[in-house]
């Protein structure tokens, strides 16, 4: 789950990390009034879940109360396009009125977890203000990386070496490792997936501030966070994915054609595996899970069928605690008589694997059943040539 800029900052602040001065606004006049108490000299910066903000005009300077008010109403309640967003862009609903500050030098600093380290890492870089994408893919020297023994934490050294080797001076050294160690609190205490400030800023007159924040946590951990969970904003998300996470079924919008129903996360990744190698594309990534009842799995197929690109499903299951029979209750249920003839390529094997074939073949359903994954294959491809 990401938070927005002014929440990850209201966040990181609370462990004591730098941030500036400013305020939120969800309207026009609400911006006049932040701008105002900044002496009218600011920034304006609409809020979206994508980077890349200033080069799509969402991050904008103004002199004024009068400007901030204008620049206010030009991005709230439209959608901005940047070149993370997709030609939809994202919906604005709120910005960031903050003061300017006179930057000496950018910074990037970040901690994401290393999967073959299975250890946390502080990455830091002299490159701040550039997408670290690039700056990895094109000067991979600027970065410099530190794994954290999750036991004992970031250490002080740690903090002291990245600063060195970003050529900080030693005053503005020990404020960087203060800050860094901060912020691997926020990392830990939250159970974040990845937190990032791009730019850290060191100021004309030696002080460390966040000028952006990013902060992501991790999903299956929101149950001990409420507090942030509140704050997820599924408008910023893609719309069927909204929709499915917030029924708390596990589905990711792909780019194919061919919908994947499957109960178990390896099962729907092998089943994605033979879309592709049957020279298709899946539609989704989606697990029904494994104590589905025909109502969840009727309201999973919903969510698939939403999706236009959808021209074929591929159903696998394996019934353990989810049950065959219910997986084709939930199809029949789902799926209505104007969508009877779209192709439903069925794998039952396990509990009342035959009641399932019977529910589906006494349907109407459009429904054809394979033994294995590579007659599914086949199959597939057949119906591609009809």
């Amino acid at each position: 789950m990401k938070l927005h800029e002014y929440q990850a900052k209201a966040l990181i602040s609370e462990y004591g990390v730098a941030v500036p001065k400013g305020s939120v606004a969800a309207t026009p006049q609400e911006a006049h009034e932040a701008a105002q108490r900044l002496g009218g000299r600011c920034v304006v910066k609409a809020q979206v879940h994508a980077g890349g903000r200033g080069k799509a005009g969402g991050v904008r300077l103004v002199t004024s109360a009068s400007e901030a008010e204008q620049v206010a109403a030009g991005l709230l309640g439209k959608r901005l396009v940047t070149i993370q967003t997709g030609p939809g862009g994202a919906p604005v609903h709120k910005v960031l009125v903050e003061e300017t500050l006179d930057v000496e030098k950018e910074l990037y600093l970040g901690i994401v977890i290393d999967g073959s380290a299975r250890a946390p890492v502080v990455i830091a870089s002299s490159a701040g203000g550039m997408e670290i994408e690039d700056v990895a893919r094109e000067h991979p020297e600027l970065l410099l990386r530190e794994v954290v023994d999750s036991v004992v934490g970031l250490r002080a050294f740690q903090g002291r070496r990245l600063a060195a080797g970003i050529g900080l001076p030693t005053a503005a050294a020990n404020a960087f490792a203060q800050q860094a160690s901060r912020l691997y609190q926020v990392f830990i205490a939250k159970d974040c997936s990845m937190v990032e400030i791009n730019p850290l800023i060191l100021t004309k007159d030696g002080r460390v501030i966040a000028l952006d924040a990013k902060v992501s946590v991790d999903d299956d951990a929101l149950f001990r966070h409420p507090e942030l969970a509140e704050l997820r904003d599924w408008s910023q998300e893609d719309d069927l994915e909204a929709k499915a996470g917030q029924a708390r079924i596990s589905y990711v919008k792909l780019d194919g054609d061919v919908g994947c129903v499957v109960n178990g996360a390896g099962l729907a990744m092998a089943t994605m595996d033979i879309v592709r190698a049957a020279g298709f594309q899946p539609a989704n990534f989606l697990d029904v899970g494994g104590g589905a009842d025909p109502d969840r799995v009727a309201q999973t197929i919903g969510i698939l069928l939403d999706d236009p690109k959808v021209k074929r499903i591929l159903v696998n299951v394996f019934g353990g605690i989810a049950r065959c029979d219910d997986i084709a209750l939930g199809i029949v249920k789902a799926i209505p008589a104007s969508q009877h003839r779209i192709p439903i390529v069925v794998r039952f094997l396990g509990t009342n694997m035959e009641e399932g074939k019977r529910i589906l073949q006494q349907s109407g359903l459009n429904t054809h059943f394979v033994d294995s994954l590579a007659e599914a294959t086949e199959v597939l491809r057949g119906l591609a040539k009809a």
